[in-house]
């Protein structure tokens, strides 16, 4: 398969492999994968996967800014919450300590 670059808008009907830079616009079906930099307007809503507190990873420098949603709200009892990684802790949505 050949390898064109263009500096105009270009329409895909099977996919991208590479990096894409520069701004996407219009809408974008099935999965993306990988690193985005850059802002992210999502109109309809965004679907998080829930996981356990004990899964959560060790929050660090790397993960700060993750916000991740757990099942168990920290104490086993099947409640929802988001949670967001400082660097150095996990803390819920509204700035509390997770316990």
């Amino acid at each position: 398969m050949a390898s064109t670059t263009f500096s105009g808008p270009v329409t895909s009907t099977n996919g991208f492999v590479g990096a894409v830079t520069g701004a996407v616009t219009g809408n974008v079906t099935g999965n993306v994968t990988g690193n985005v930099s850059g802002d992210v307007t999502v109109t309809s809503f965004v679907k998080l996967t829930a996981i356990a507190t004990a899964s959560l990873p060790a929050a660090a420098a790397g993960n700060a800014g993750q916000v991740r949603l757990i099942n168990d709200n920290g104490a086993g009892n099947n409640e929802y919450c988001l949670v967001i990684s400082t660097g150095s802790a996990w803390v819920t949505a509204v700035g509390a300590a997770l316990s």
